[in-house]
This record gives C-alpha cells, sequence and structure tokens, in this order.
C-alpha cells in the first residue's frame, strides 16, 4: 500500500471533490490518501516549502511553486461569476482605494493577484486569514476587504456592500473564465501518477454529485458553522467542469494568469 498525504482547505468545495477519495468510498487500488486540512493561505505558504506531495494552492501562487510540482488536470476550482468581491462598511469611491487599508485574504492568493489588476498602486494592504476579513472591515481596522469562498454569500446580511466584483473585472479584461485554485502534485512523485491521481478524484466528484444535495458527515463537519444552504450555493458555484477537467479554456486562463502574475511582479 502507498500512502500519500493529500493537503486541501476545509471548504465545501475541496470537501464535497475529496470525500470519497480520502473516505475511501471509491476504489483507489493500492494507493491511500491522508488528507491534511488548513486554510488556503497556510497550503500556499506549505506549497513554497514543498511540504506535501499532494496539495491544494491558490493559483495566485502557482507561478511560484512550478519549480517544485506538476499542475494536475481535475480537482481545481475555476468558472465565471466565481471572483472574490472588494467590500466595504460604506459606498467609497474606486479611486480613493490606492490611498485607503485593505484586508487580502493572504498574500500569495488568487484573490491578491486581482486585487492587485484591478488595483496596481494599492500600498496599505493587511493580509489576514480569509473568515477574519468581514470583521476586520466592520470594526474599521480597514477601509475595505476582499471577500472569498462562503462569505460572497453572507456579507450582505452583515450589512457590508460590494464596492467591486473583482471576478467580473477579470472576465471583463480577459475574457476567460478566472482561475482561483488547482491540485499540483510535487515533482519528485512519478509521472504516471498524474493521471491516475485525476482520474480518481474525477470519480471522487461524480460518487459525491451522485448523493448530491444530500451533504456527508465530512462536509459538514469541515463547514465552520455554515448554513446547508450556504454549504449547497458553495458547492454549485464552485465545484462545475473545471473541476473535473481543466480543458483547452482552464489552460488557457491558467496562462492569463501567469501572465498577470509577472507583469505586476516586474512593475
Amino acid at each position: 500500500m502507498t500512502r500519500i498525504d493529500l493537503a486541501f482547505s476545509p471548504c465545501p468545495n475541496d470537501t464535497f471533490i475529496f470525500d470519497a477519495l480520502v473516505n475511501r468510498k471509491i476504489d483507489t487500488g493500492t494507493y491511500r490518501f491522508d488528507p491534511v486540512l488548513e486554510d488556503v493561505q497556510t497550503l500556499n505558504e506549505w506549497a513554497l516549502q514543498g511540504r506535501y506531495p499532494l496539495t491544494k494552492i491558490s493559483y495566485g501562487v502557482w507561478p511560484q511553486v512550478q519549480t517544485r510540482y506538476r499542475l494536475l488536470d481535475a480537482g481545481g476550482a475555476l468558472g465565471f461569476g466565481v471572483g472574490p468581491l472588494l467590500i466595504a462598511r460604506k459606498p467609497l469611491e474606486l479611486t480613493e482605494l490606492p490611498t485607503l487599508k485593505i484586508a487580502i485574504p493572504g498574500k500569495n492568493t488568487t484573490a491578491h493577484l486581482l486585487f492587485s489588476l484591478a488595483f496596481p498602486n494599492a500600498l496599505h494592504k493587511e493580509f489576514i486569514v480569509f473568515h477574519e476579513v468581514e470583521n476586520a472591515v466592520l470594526s474599521g481596522k480597514v477601509d475595505a476587504g476582499v471577500i472569498i469562498h462562503e462569505n460572497r454569500f453572507t456579507y450582505q446580511e452583515k450589512g457590508l456592500i460590494s464596492l467591486l466584483d473583482l471576478g467580473r473585472y477579470w472576465e471583463e479584461q480577459l475574457h476567460c473564465p478566472i482561475p482561483l485554485g488547482g491540485i499540483v502534485v510535487r515533482k519528485d512523485q512519478p509521472e504516471a501518477l498524474d493521471n491516475l491521481i485525476s482520474s480518481l478524484i474525477q470519480t471522487s466528484i461524480r460518487h459525491s454529485w451522485s448523493n448530491y444535495p444530500e451533504l456527508s458527515d465530512f462536509v459538514r463537519s469541515h463547514a465552520q458553522e455554515m448554513s446547508e444552504e450556504v454549504m449547497r450555493q458553495h458547492i454549485s458555484l464552485y465545484v462545475n467542469e473545471y473541476s473535473l477537467s481543466l480543458g483547452d479554456a482552464g489552460r488557457n486562463a491558467v496562462q492569463q494568469l501567469e501572465t498577470i502574475f509577472h507583469r505586476i511582479a516586474s512593475a
């Protein structure tokens, strides 16, 4: 038996995707996948260190880990209408943003890259864990913040408003899906594993969809006190055809992101 550590986030889209794989609800042959769950910024930092052989990352950090990892075809999060939102307590002029304090959900996240695309001159950024952004805005610790994941569905309930849909800005500028997160395998693993793991991830996704809208205990137990309605909104938004396979459109989107990354890094 070969055991492989698989690191991913506790968000419903990831637990939904990997549930059947890590809990052996499908046939994984001689392989066993041991889950390591952590927030996405921590996963990005670990990927920069090359800590885990198989891990979820933000596409925002992909250009920095390519020497250590290969990108898998399945298991990621891309799409239209799935991008981060820039939110605040009250209306603000977007021209003010470069002078304001902005909460960002991690330095190496795709959310930071998309924010930087829209606001390349913003200087006052505070990098915090994604689920702390709303409270940082509400408390006045920051003037505005970038929200991702389930916060897209809850910010209005807290009296916050959207200033800009950063995902829509990306789509209007580049005319391709937003590459949020992908699955990578460390290069010390045999290349022959890539297609096998992608195939197992696809089978795991199909298994979860076959039982949907029922949510497994694995998804519920890691959902950070979300309602089941929000869990399903999360899954429906982030688990799609690109999760099964990047395809030509997905690969093109990743290439576009790499171009933007290097343009911003060299500015």
